[in-house]
């Protein structure tokens, strides 16, 4: 069968709770995944490959791409990026937080275009999440419809994408709940924006992934510190 009668998707894999439901959602839609990975300079960058390359075992991936991008580093001015910066750990606020990494969605999402362009996939799959995040402005809608618009005036009249994000109304109680619908390895995957070994449990990441879990009756299986 030529690759462009089968239902292909790229999937941005972070390794967290959330781009990795949507790669599960992918995988029951039907869709044979690209799974797409980026080492960014992110504190956390060894411990979400490991996360990564568990997770693609277990959704049997045979095709993935580890793409490195040094210059968020070099460009700094986010917590995640810069060491010089501190992560917040007293709790999520109002407003766009210092861990927002300029524009890295619209980046991700530009370079997963033209691997899909290259695979002939027909979506690109990320977990954006809109209603119960941090604050981002590249994780909403609107957002989102822009690029989708923009990437297909910019590719090849034959190459129709669109982005799906399967959780960008969802609270991250139902993210949970959703994942343990799907058997989603939930103990492969990683949030914490601080450490690598033990999840901190103060930052925004882990508030809220902590808070998903209590508000779902659920128990997390990664450890944490304490």
């Amino acid at each position: 069968m030529s690759s462009n009668l089968k239902k292909r998707a790229v999937c941005i894999l972070s390794g967290g709770m959330d781009s990795t439901l949507a790669s599960y959602i992918a995988k029951e839609a039907g869709y044979e995944i690209i799974a797409l990975h980026f080492n960014y300079g992110q504190r956390t960058q060894n411990k979400e490959l490991e996360a990564f390359r568990n997770i693609c075992e277990d959704l049997q991936i045979k095709e993935k791409y580890e793409i490195d991008i040094p210059f968020f580093k070099q460009i700094g001015a986010s917590a995640l990026t810069d060491d010089n910066i501190a992560v917040p750990t007293e709790g999520v606020k109002p407003g766009v937080p210092i861990t927002y990494v300029p524009f890295r969605n619209g980046i991700f999402l530009s370079i997963a275009t033209a691997i899909a362009e290259k695979e002939e996939a027909q979506c690109l799959y990320i977990g954006v999440v809109e209603e119960d995040s941090s604050g981002y402005p590249d994780c909403t809608d609107s957002f989102i419809n822009k690029m989708t618009s923009a990437i297909n005036q910019g590719t090849k009249e034959s190459t129709k994408l669109e982005i799906k994000t399967p959780l960008v109304h969802m609270m991250k109680s139902d993210i949970v709940k959703k994942a343990l619908e799907l058997n989603v390895p939930l103990e492969h995957t990683w949030s914490c924006y601080k450490e690598e070994k033990e999840a901190c449990g103060v930052c925004d990441s882990c508030r809220l992934r902590l808070n998903g879990f209590k508000e779902a009756n659920a128990i997390d299986p990664i450890p944490y510190k304490g």
